[in-house]
């Protein structure tokens, strides 16, 4: 299994740093991926990040998973305003793999026209955005792609993506290891 964990200035620190943590304690191989060339990332916090790679090293969106977008301001709006990042998300999508989005990230869905009639959630206040179905749940599976509400949510949406790549046998591990209780 190898997924990859967009990476775009202003992006939420704990969605996606949660997500690249479990999905590597659970052997999923993660590649983070900055949108620009520079590989240092700043979070919406300012907290700096080195990416592992930069989007245009990304050359077989084939030989992954999954895609997975972190919410975050302006670094939601980064994602949704790169076309490289929307053609992957795409791909992901019509190849029935993995498209995860968190917070804000699920506009990047949108954007990317996959999630019209489907079930999603979001950060409270970007459901006029969303062509989805929209649910008031923290975390929604419909199908391959995985939304989840807002930051405090971030293990329960890592626990999901494990869920789905791995099944529930390899999430309810992570669960115990990470003295889950929820």
């Amino acid at each position: 299994m190898k997924v990859m964990v967009f990476l775009a200035n202003g992006f939420e620190e704990v969605e996606a740093l949660t997500v690249v943590d479990y999905l590597r304690r659970m052997d999923i191989e993660v590649d983070t991926v900055s949108i620009t060339q520079d590989k240092q990332v700043n979070g919406s916090h300012d907290i700096p990040v080195l990416a592992d790679k930069t989007i245009g090293e990304i050359d077989k969106v084939d030989s992954y998973d999954g895609v997975v977008i972190p919410g975050g301001m302006p670094g939601a709006t980064n994602l949704r305003d790169n076309p490289k990042v929307l053609e992957i998300v795409k791909e992901m999508d019509k190849n029935a793999k993995l498209a995860a989005a968190i917070c804000a990230g699920p506009i990047v869905l949108e954007k990317a026209g996959v999630i019209e009639g489907r079930k999603v959630t979001s950060y409270p206040g970007f459901e006029d955005q969303l062509s989805g179905v929209y649910q008031e749940e923290n975390v929604v599976r419909d199908q391959n792609i995985i939304t989840a509400r807002g930051p405090a949510l971030a293990v329960d949406f890592a626990i999901e993506i494990v869920k789905y790549l791995l099944g529930q046998e390899k999430a309810d591990e992570l669960k115990k290891g990470i003295l889950y209780k929820g």
